[in-house]
């Protein structure tokens, strides 16, 4: 049987480039997955927020993540890229974390080179440690992998701060140390993009949230530029946070939820997409089976 980290890896040569969803929990991998979603994410920032309710400012503890993953997992088989972010500590810290993420069903996670005291990778006033001391986090991720196949990428935000070339320095010695992948952090420009595809080699991840520094480009501009990754991280989180906001300023204002049903997912697509009438079948031929005995 293929290993989450080896779905990540053929994926990533399969789509050219492969889109990785963010979702937030298991049901919504279910529903990326049903999309037809190849490959699904789990963003520190969006389970800061939507988990434990706080900013994301390396809050999270790896446990918190664990959680996470090990629910999105056990509801999908698709391969789940996991933000690490700085790795909980140093390299004995490191070094547990990617075991426990492998334990845990990940397929691979990334780690970036920020200081602990991390900020979101839009956000200004990014502090960035050196290249040696990220480099031997990717020696440190690398060294501990229970499975060769597990995907370690590295993370440089090294483009807002210390600019392009520093940013593809920092990527180039981040590979030589080990990394699997590339994630280049708030890129404004497809030709920056394609510089670092020029100098890496390996799969790039370009990262399109939001409401941050770089461009909504689309799934072929990016790879006509040689990105082999596209992530959205918080779209789909995004969409249900404001619906959900509306349909509760809604039942607080005017007494009921009735304006809002038909912005609900029904009860019967629910159930659709849960395979609730599976598991109700299999609970009546137990039960059946119970009372004839």
């Amino acid at each position: 049987m293929k290993t989450q980290g080896t779905k990540l890896r053929e994926a990533v040569e399969q789509y050219k480039p492969l889109q990785i969803l963010g979702v937030i929990n298991a049901y919504s991998a279910i529903q990326a997955q049903k999309c037809g979603a190849k490959a699904l994410y789990l963003s520190g920032g969006a389970l800061a927020a939507m988990s434990l309710g706080v900013p994301d400012l390396g809050i999270s503890s790896l446990e918190d993540v664990c959680v996470d993953v090990r629910r999105i997992t056990a509801a999908s088989d698709l391969p789940l890229l996991v933000d690490a972010d700085t790795g909980w500590g140093g390299a004995f810290n490191i070094a547990r974390t990617i075991r426990e993420l492998t334990r845990s069903g990940a397929a691979g996670c990334h780690i970036e080179d920020q200081v602990a005291q991390k900020r979101c990778g839009h956000r200004p006033n990014k502090e960035l440690v050196s290249p040696q001391e990220m480099s031997d986090r990717v020696k440190a991720a690398v060294d501990a992998r229970l499975d060769s196949s597990f995907v370690v990428m590295a993370r440089t935000d090294a483009h807002a701060s210390e600019g392009q070339q520093a940013a593809l320095d920092r990527a180039a010695l981040y590979v030589e140390s080990g990394a699997d992948m590339i994630f280049a952090e708030a890129i404004h420009t497809l030709e920056e993009y394609k510089q670092f595809t020029s100098h890496i080699k390996v799969p790039v991840l370009a990262n399109i949230t939001e409401f941050g520094k770089t461009p909504y480009f689309t799934r072929d501009e990016l790879g006509s530029v040689g990105i082999s990754m596209v992530l959205y991280p918080l779209s789909a989180a995004r969409a249900m946070c404001k619906a959900a906001l509306g349909v509760f300023e809604d039942i607080i204002q005017n007494g009921s939820q009735k304006n809002s049903i038909e912005s609900m997912q029904t009860r019967a697509d629910l159930y659709e997409t849960l395979g609730y009438h599976e598991y109700e079948q299999k609970l009546d031929k137990l039960f059946s089976q119970n009372k004839s005995k």
